[in-house]
C-alpha cells in the first residue's frame, strides 16, 4: 500500500511540475494578455450585473424603446474584422507581407467603422430620450450603463487598433524592401506580436457579442 500511495505522490508531483513547466514556457507578454483580458471580463461583468440590476429596481419594462439599429450593424462589422484578422496568422506564415499589409488594413478600418457606428447608436438612444442620466421621467440611471458599458468597450478596442497601427506600419514599412521582409518575417516577435493582437481583437469582439445579446435581452 506504502508503494502505490507512493506512486500517486510521485505521478501527481509531476503532474505539477509539468503544469509549471509549461507556465514558464508561456512568454511575459503573453501571460500579461491574460490577465489583462481577466481583468476586463470580471469588470465587465459587474457593469452588466449592475445594469441588470437597476433596470429591476427601476420596474422598467422591455420594449419601451426600439433597439439602435446601429448597435445591430456594429456587431456585424465588428464579427467581419474578426475574420479578416484570422486570416493574418496563414497569410503571414505564408510569407506574404503584401497581403499581411492589406489584411491588417482592412482590420483596422472595420474597427474605425464600429467606433462611427457605436457614436451614431449612442445619438439614436438620445433621440429616444435615453440620455446618460435616465431614461426619460425614470429615477433610475439606466441609461447611464448603456453609454458607460459601450464607451469602455469601444476605449479597449481602440486600445487594440493603436496597437494593430503600428504593427501595420512596420509591416507596411518591411514590404517595401525584400531584406526587410525577410527580416520581418524571421522574425519571432513579430510572430508574437500579431498572436497577442489575434488573441486580444477576438476576445473583444467576443465581449461585445455577449454585450449586445444582454442589450437585446434586457432593453
Amino acid at each position: 500500500m506504502n508503494s502505490d500511495k507512493e506512486r500517486k505522490d510521485k505521478v501527481g508531483a509531476n503532474r505539477t511540475a509539468s503544469a509549471f513547466q509549461r507556465m514558464e514556457r508561456v512568454p511575459p507578454m503573453l501571460m500579461m494578455l491574460y490577465l489583462a483580458m481577466a481583468g476586463i471580463g470580471v469588470l465587465f461583468l459587474f457593469l452588466v450585473v449592475a445594469y441588470a440590476q437597476t433596470r429591476y429596481m427601476a420596474d422598467l419594462p422591455r420594449g419601451l424603446h426600439p433597439f439602435p439599429k446601429f448597435f445591430s450593424i456594429s456587431t456585424i462589422v465588428l464579427l467581419i474584422s474578426s475574420y479578416t484578422l484570422a486570416q493574418a496568422p496563414r497569410i503571414y506564415r505564408s510569407d506574404d507581407v503584401v497581403n499581411l499589409t492589406r489584411c491588417l488594413g482592412a482590420t483596422l478600418l472595420l474597427g474605425c467603422i464600429f467606433a462611427g457606428l457605436q457614436v451614431l447608436g449612442w445619438r439614436e438612444l438620445v433621440a429616444q430620450g435615453v440620455t446618460f442620466k435616465g431614461i426619460e421621467n425614470h429615477t433610475f440611471a439606466t441609461g447611464s450603463y448603456i453609454y458607460l458599458i459601450s464607451a469602455l468597450h469601444v476605449a479597449h478596442l481602440l486600445g487594440g487598433m493603436l496597437f494593430l497601427l503600428a504593427l501595420l506600419l512596420r509591416t507596411l514599412h518591411a514590404s517595401r524592401d525584400a531584406v526587410r521582409t525577410l527580416v520581418f518575417i524571421r522574425n519571432p516577435y513579430r510572430r508574437l506580436q500579431l498572436r497577442l493582437l489575434s488573441y486580444f481583437w477576438h476576445f473583444i469582439d467576443a465581449l461585445w457579442v455577449v454585450l449586445f445579446v444582454v442589450f437585446v435581452f434586457l432593453y
